[in-house]
């Protein structure tokens, strides 16, 4: 039996993408670096739970408008945690 999984994806990781990339401009010294954005969103990604879907379409449908409110909050507050997390490891490693 052969299954194409290929379509399921964590449905956080676009919000905390595009978080990442709004928020890097107030991160001077992480925002011009690829790398540390995306661990930045690995960080992030790491302290939410995760929610498989196939299709965005079909979670949306079932979501409320507080659910989706407290999961842009969530997906906020780990994004700006993350930010520090990888600014304070990156000034560690500079002064090593």
């Amino acid at each position: 039996m052969t299954v194409d999984f290929t379509s399921i994806r964590n449905h956080n990781e676009r919000g905390v993408y595009e978080a990442v990339l709004a928020a890097a401009p107030g991160f001077p010294g992480v925002a011009d670096n690829d790398d540390l954005l995306a661990d930045v969103a690995c960080v992030a990604l790491n302290r939410l739970q995760p929610r498989y879907i196939r299709h965005a379409v079909d979670f949306a449908f079932y979501l409320s408008e507080r659910e989706r409110t407290e999961s842009e909050r969530q997906i906020a507050d780990a994004v700006e945690f993350a930010f520090g997390f990888v600014q304070a490891r990156t000034a560690m490693r500079a002064r090593g």
